[in-house]
Formats: structure tokens, C-alpha cells, sequence
């Protein structure tokens, strides 16, 4: 890099500049550090790493800005990792390294601390519950053992204790909760969302606040022209992105015309043709620009009124131009009004240089050349004579001009980006560095709006936010106009609500802030440390935050959000690390369906762990009373077939309950509280009623098989019967409790048929277990008859009956 240090031109590795010298960038150089402009030539930098934004900003030398302007509006400064795009300029470094923009992100990006998701929390807080709850209940039955019977029974005290241990521990439990978030990550790659920590599919549904960027999350970040004006007319354009199909209709009465009948009209995009750099192109199926999309929108415009950009081109080349600068704020070119044969201009001049319009323009009548420019409306105004009306050039009155301008700020309001064009007809081509002379007596076209268009989806996406009681927050670096047009037509505000822009922030304590934080759905012109200081304020809400970034400048705000979601297209490679979730098609739409399967996931743990501990409470009761009722016949269930209750009777069945589908009103609810503990809203409750049911069936039928199997045969077929009705009793179980609220029969079965299969093949396994030798030997089991059975199946089926009786009780006491 060439630079300037004590007087004297050097060459020097980017890494060994310091503050104070002065070095020479140009387009395609990537800034090395941040500096102060001395001089700049036409340049414009792309700032999307540090800002968010894809437009290139132009620079200016002698612009006068306050200390504390947003980052994105510091034109006379350049920052490390930004990219020249454009033009030339020398620079005075005033911060390298960590002092840097970057260097700052970095910084925080490094204060930020993991915290452990709410799933995490929940889990760690039932496996305290599990370990303090077994090891109670080991110490419980020993002592108070100890205490009635004395030393003598220390063994079977001891055997019970382990046993009941063994069972209230789900050894499945790790397994099911892993595959469950497994499936849920599947699910969601199918719907566009790639997740990067698994824990974070859970968390997803707990989401109570969703900050989003704009430029390409909420709009299709591909500028759109909406509405043309030319002189005394206005035409709105209908159509999405850059293919070239839509409609003009007019804005008197919203009915479709036809462009080559309106000749004003007809020229107005013509002039947006000629004077632009960009082109329009089909790629895989898909329509795109080549350059600046500004530019591009004005191609697309042209194209649905079927005017191709190759065809005006070729029958109007341009010949020169006087290029776009920061200072003129315009550009213009030149083309040759000659008719064309075989490529080149011949001598005879076209009596019309704009004959698709019809246009008899006495003014331009045998002008060999065409100038056509187009900027900012109100510098391309200043240099205009003329205006076109109709089908002639007419003086430009003052009022016409107030009228142009007003119509222009009218616009600007709206947030739209607003571009004037006007043409002047030219005997002689004028020569390089002549646009001052050249680009005056201009005749005044019209005026051309446009907008990085919402994407369509969007709104719809939005509107299920609201209904599933999630408040969508825009957070964008873009201009407070721009925000506000765009949140209000999505839905994100309304018209005249709080909006808080970067200024603001800064000037706002921590304290008054937050008196804001909960009201404000509109952020604009932000800087990083701002999006990072929203996510904390929200998070001390105890709002549970999902934060979406895409630029450099996003990681820490991204790292602090309780999910970090960033862009798969657009997002560089540091806010991917940084975040949890990658969103492969950039599109908000698809945040909503992510916090979809995240509640569908929570949803099914919690039910499989209502299924898997109920049934370990029955068992653990079970367990517990055979020695109080049976005294020395033993324990009904062994060590080895707790296992296979905990890992195969609970396990196959819980997986299956992992892949149920989503309830109807998953999104018609608001969020739960991502504090609430895993035993909330009843579950706890739910699983000591359900053990207790189970053990009161199991307990009934072990006192009863207990004489039953004394009297005749093997005289501990009853431990057998009592494992089998567990067993088959928790099948029942899961089947039930599919829904908490619907019956089974209104429920369609091959909506989840893996459970159907889970199901079937448990049984069969449980089966196997009684009447294969080797399995029975093994296992520790006995025959049974088919007398026995049945009366195990039966006894079983009492698990069914009791949950679906309780749902037609609650059913009828919210009735009543």
C-alpha cells in the first residue's frame, strides 16, 4: 500500500499503518483502517459490513457533520473493512486496529456471555429434582425401614431401595430429548432454517420478541420503481422484484394503459433506459440486475412497458457521458440520434430522436445527439428550461417547478427514493469535462419513484407474530422515512408511532430507555452498539429476544439475543458463527415457521415427559407397596426389567410422541414464559395423577395375581403379570395422551403413524418377553395363559379409559 509518513512516499504492508499517515485508496481496495477524507474523486464506498446496507455511500471531502451523526451518515469518513466501489481518494488514518469501527465490534463481540437456553435451564432443574428426589426416597425406605423391622431386613430394604431408584431415574430420557431436537432441526431445514446449536429448536418457541433487519429479511432487498410522474401525470407500476411483468394504471382511475399511448410517459422511461449503467438478465431461471439496482429498477420499469434496454441501446448508442459525482449528485449521457446501419451512425438524422412515442418535438427536430440525464430531483430541476406536456416543450413556469418539488418531497416522505429525468436535444457532441455548459436548457421529464418492495409474504408473517402474541421489532440502518413506510405497510406499527433513530439512543440513559424499550417497534439509522444495547434492554424486560443480522457489524447483538438468526445469502461468515440459527433464504417468513416447530417441539417434550415420569411414578408406587402388602414374596419388578420399562416401554413410544404434529392453535396462542418452570401449567400435577392411577391398577392387580398365582402353577407368574400390565398400560398411555384436550377417535390416526408403530412393536417386543425361552430366561419372566393375559390387557386398558375420562371432564367443566 502506498502511503504517505513523515513527508515521504512509502510502500508498506496494510498491517503497519498507524495513526497519522496518509494513504491512497481506489475502487476495489478494501480499507485497512479508519480516516478522515483529504480528497476524494467521485468515490463511493460499500459500508454493508459495518451498516447493513447494500448501497454504496458517495464520500464527500468538505462535509460538515455534527459528532454525534449515525455511522451510516458519516460521509466524510471511510472505515476499516469497508470496500471502495467507486472513484479515488486519499485519507488521513485516525484509528487503527481495535480502535477501529471494527475493532469495537470485535470488542463486544468478546464481552458477550452464553447464556444457558431455557431448555437448558428446565433440564438442569428436573435432573436436580430426579437426583434429590431418588436419592430422598433411597435414604426414606432404608431408615424408616430400619426404624419398623430392624437390621434384619437391611437386604430387602436395600434391594427395594435401588430397585425404586433404578426406576424413577428415565435413562431414556437424554436419548429422546436429543433425537427430539434432531427431528426438529430436520423439520426446519425443510422449511429454509438451518440451526446450528440444537438447543436453540426449543428455544425458538418461546420467543417473545423478534428484531429484524429490513434491507433484504422484511423487504426483497431489490429496489422497485412504484410510481412515475411525468409532466402533469401520474402511473403507478404493479409487479414484484425484477421481472419485467406488470401493469401501469393511472392514478386517477387505478385502470391499466397502455405506455406507448401516453408519449410523456413513453419518454420518461426511455430516458431511464439510456441513462443507465446497469443491465437486466435472466440467470438460472431468475430475473436479476447487473450493477447498481437503483438503475436497475428503472430497466425494469422500462421493460414492462416493453421497451428493451439491447433495442434502444443499439438504435440510440451512446457516444459519451458525463458520470455520476457526489458533488453534481446527476449524471448524463450522451447518445447519437442517427439512424443505424450495420452498427454504425450514417449521415442522415432522424427527424425524431424518440420516435416510439410519436412525439413531434419542434425543438429537437434534426438534432443529430440527445442528452439525457437523470439524479436528484431538485439539482436536476435547477437546471431545467423546458418541460414536457404532452407532445411539446413548454417553458417552465415557477409554479410548475414548487408543484416538481413538492410532489417530490411528498415522495421523499413516504420513503420512497425519488430520481428526476430530463433530456436536452444537442447539435454537436460536447467534448470531456463540459457538463457545467452542457447540462443546462434542460427539458424536464418527470419524476420516478421507487422502494426496496416488501416481500410479499412478509405481511401475512407478520400478522401470525401478532396473533401468536410475538412483537415484531424492525431494527434497520437505513433512513427513518424508509422505516416507517415500510413497518407501517407490514404491519410492524402504525402511522404515528414511537420511532427511536441512532441520535436518539445515544442521547437516551439507560434508564429512560427502557421506559421506551417496550413501546418502540421502529429503530433506524442504528449503529452495532445500538442493536446490542436493544437486545439487553429487552432481555431485562424478560422478553426472550430472536435477533437477525447479516453484516459484521450484527455479531454482537446476535450473540446476546437468545437466538441469533443470520442471513444464509447475504451473511457474511462472522455473523454466522455468531448466531444460532441461518435463515437460507434471508426472508422473515421463515422465522415465523422456525418458532412454529419451535413450540411444536416443546409442545412434545413436554408430553413425552409427562408420559416418561408418570409411568416412573407408577412404577416407583408399585415398587414401594409390595413389600408393605406382600411382605417377603420380593420386589415385582427386577433391576434389568426396570431397564427395559425405562429404555424400550418408555422409549420407542416417546419418539414417536416427539414427531407429533402441530395442534391446531400452536399459533393462535401467546408465548409461555420462558421462565416457567418444566412442571408448569399443570405437568407436574399430571404426572404424580397419572402415577398414582397407574399404581393404584398395578397395586390392584399384584394383590390379586399375588393369591391368584399361589394357589396353583408357578407361583411368581404374578411378578410377571404386574410387568406386563405396566408395560401394556403405558402403551394405552401414549396413545391417549396425543392430545390434551381432543379424544383419540377425533384425532386421525395416521396423522402420526409412527406412534401406531412404536406401539405395535413395543407390544410385540413385550410379548416376545413372555413367550420366547431364551428371551424369558433372560429376563427373568414366565409363561402366562391366555386367561392371564387378558386379564393383564384389560387391567391395562384402564390407563386409556382414565386419561380420555379426564378429558371429557375438563371439557365439561369449561362448558359448564
Amino acid at each position: 500500500m502506498r502511503i504517505v509518513r513523515d513527508g515521504q512516499v512509502r510502500e508498506i504492508d496494510a498491517k503497519e499503518l498507524v495513526p497519522g499517515d496518509v494513504m491512497f485508496v481506489e475502487s476495489g481496495v478494501q480499507m485497512p483502517a479508519d480516516g478522515r477524507l483529504l480528497e476524494a474523486s467521485n468515490l463511493q464506498v460499500r459500508e454493508a459490513a459495518l451498516t447493513g446496507e447494500a448501497h454504496a455511500v458517495s464520500k464527500q471531502v468538505d462535509a460538515q457533520l455534527p459528532e454525534d451523526i449515525a455511522l451510516g451518515d458519516r460521509t466524510n469518513m471511510v472505515f476499516q473493512g469497508t470496500e471502495v466501489v467507486q472513484g479515488r481518494g486519499t485519507v488521513l488514518v485516525t484509528n487503527t486496529g481495535m480502535q477501529t469501527e471494527l475493532g469495537k465490534i470485535a470488542t463486544m463481540l468478546q464481552s458477550v456471555e452464553a447464556e444457558p437456553t431455557p431448555l437448558q435451564q428446565r433440564m438442569d432443574q428436573l435432573s436436580q429434582v430426579l437426583v434429590y428426589g431418588s436419592l430422598s426416597l433411597v435414604a426414606l425406605v432404608v431408615f424408616g425401614g430400619l426404624f419398623i423391622s430392624g437390621m434384619g431386613k437391611f437386604r430387602e430394604l436395600l434391594e427395594v431401595s435401588l430397585s425404586m431408584a433404578v426406576a424413577v431415574v428415565p435413562e431414556g430420557l437424554p436419548a429422546v430429548i436429543t433425537v427430539t431436537l434432531a427431528l426438529g432441526t430436520q423439520r426446519m431445514v425443510r422449511r429454509h432454517a438451518l440451526i446450528r446449536r440444537l438447543p436453540a429448536v426449543e428455544t425458538l418457541g418461546s420467543v417473545t420478541t423478534i428484531c429484524s433487519d429490513k434491507t433484504g429479511t422484511l423487504t426483497q432487498n431489490k429496489m422497485v420503481v412504484q410510481s412515475v410522474h411525468p409532466g402533469g401525470a401520474s402511473f403507478q407500476i404493479t409487479g414484484d422484484g425484477y421481472s419485467p411483468e406488470g401493469e401501469f394504471l393511472a392514478d386517477d382511475c387505478h385502470t391499466p394503459i397502455s405506455a406507448t399511448s401516453h408519449p410523456n410517459l413513453a419518454a420518461l422511461l426511455l430516458a431511464g433506459v439510456l441513462c443507465n449503467d446497469a443491465a437486466l438478465q435472466k440467470e438460472n431461471g431468475e430475473w436479476a440486475i447487473l450493477g447498481d439496482p437503483t438503475e436497475g429498477s428503472l430497466l425494469v420499469a422500462a421493460a414492462k412497458a416493453g421497451f428493451s434496454q439491447s433495442e434502444w441501446t443499439y438504435r440510440l448508442p451512446r457516444i459519451g457521458e458525463f458520470p455520476f459525482s457526489s458533488e453534481r449528485k446527476r449524471m448524463s449521457v450522451i447518445v447519437s440520434a442517427q439512424p443505424v446501419k450495420n452498427g454504425k451512425t450514417s449521415g442522415a438524422m432522424l427527424l425524431n430522436p424518440l420516435p416510439f412515442a410519436g412525439l413531434t418535438l419542434g425543438s429537437i427536430d434534426g438534432a443529430p445527439y440527445l442528452l439525457c440525464c437523470k439524479g436528484s430531483p431538485e439539482l436536476v430541476l435547477e437546471h431545467c428550461e423546458q418541460i414536457q406536456i404532452n407532445r411539446t416543450a413548454e417553458p417552465l413556469t415557477a409554479a410548475q417547478a414548487q408543484q416538481i418539488l413538492e410532489q417530490n418531497d411528498q415522495l421523499a416522505s413516504r420513503g420512497l427514493r425519488v430520481l428526476g429525468l430530463a433530456y436536452k436535444p444537442l447539435i454537436t457532441q460536447p467534448p470531456e469535462g463540459t457538463e457545467e455548459s452542457t447540462e443546462r436548457n434542460l427539458i424536464w421529464l418527470g419524476l420516478v419513484s421507487m422502494l426496496d418492495a416488501p416481500r410479499p409474504e412478509v405481511r401475512e408473517a407478520v400478522a401470525r407474530c401478532r396473533s401468536a402474541g410475538i412483537r415484531p421489532v424492525m431494527i434497520t440502518g437505513d433512513h427513518q422515512l424508509t422505516a416507517c413506510a415500510i413497518a407501517e405497510d407490514l404491519g410492524i406499527a402504525k402511522h404515528g408511532d414511537e420511532v427511536l433513530t441512532g441520535r436518539d439512543l445515544e442521547k437516551c440513559d439507560p434508564v429512560e430507555f427502557q421506559q421506551h424499550v417496550d413501546r418502540v417497534s421502529i429503530y433506524a439509522r442504528v449503529a452495532p452498539e445500538h442493536k446490542l444495547r436493544i437486545v439487553q434492554a429487552l432481555q431485562r424486560q424478560k422478553e426472550l429476544v430472536a435477533m437477525t443480522g447479516d453484516g459484521v457489524n450484527d455479531a454482537p447483538a446476535l450473540k446476546q439475543a437468545d437466538i441469533g438468526i443470520a442471513m444464509g445469502i447475504t451473511g457474511t461468515d462472522v455473523s454466522k458463527e455468531a448466531s444460532d440459527m441461518v435463515l437460507l433464504d434471508d426472508n422473515f417468513a421463515t422465522i415465523v415457521s422456525a418458532v412454529e416447530e419451535g413450540r411444536v417441539v416443546y409442545t412434545n417434550i413436554r408430553r413425552f415427559i409427562k408420559y416418561i415420569l408418570g409411568s416412573n411414578i407408577g412404577e416407583v408406587l408399585t415398587i414401594a407397596a409390595s413389600p408393605l402388602l406382600l411382605g417377603a414374596a420380593g420386589v415385582p419388578l427386577s433391576p434389568l426389567q426396570i431397564l427395559w420399562m425405562n429404555l424400550v416401554t418408555d422409549g420407542l413410544p416417546a419418539l414417536a410422541l416427539a414427531v407429533e404434529p402441530a395442534e391446531p392453535n400452536v399459533m393462535s396462542r401467546p408465548p409461555h414464559n420462558p421462565s416457567e418452570s418444566i412442571f408448569a401449567r399443570g405437568l407436574g400435577w399430571y404426572m404424580v395423577r397419572i402415577g398414582i392411577v397407574l399404581a393404584a391398577i398395578a397395586i390392584t392387580l399384584m394383590t390379586w395375581s399375588y393369591h391368584y398365582t399361589q394357589a396353583s402353577g408357578d407361583p411368581n407368574r404374578w411378578k410377571t403379570m404386574v410387568f406386563t400390565t405396566l408395560c401394556l398400560a403405558q402403551m394405552g398411555h401414549a396413545m391417549a395422551i396425543r392430545s390434551n384436550t381432543r379424544l383419540t377417535i377425533e384425532l386421525n390416526p395416521f396423522s402420526n403413524h409412527f406412534l401406531l408403530i412404536a406401539v405395535g412393536l413395543t407390544t410385540l417386543l413385550q410379548l416376545m418377553l413372555i413367550y420366547v425361552p431364551p428371551l424369558r430366561n433372560f429376563f427373568g419372566t414366565h409363561f402366562l395363559s391366555t386367561t392371564e393375559l387378558g386379564i393383564c390387557i384389560g387391567a391395562s386398558l384402564l390407563m386409556f379409559v382414565w386419561v380420555e375420562l379426564e378429558k371429557l371432564f375438563v371439557r365439561w367443566f369449561r362448558r359448564g
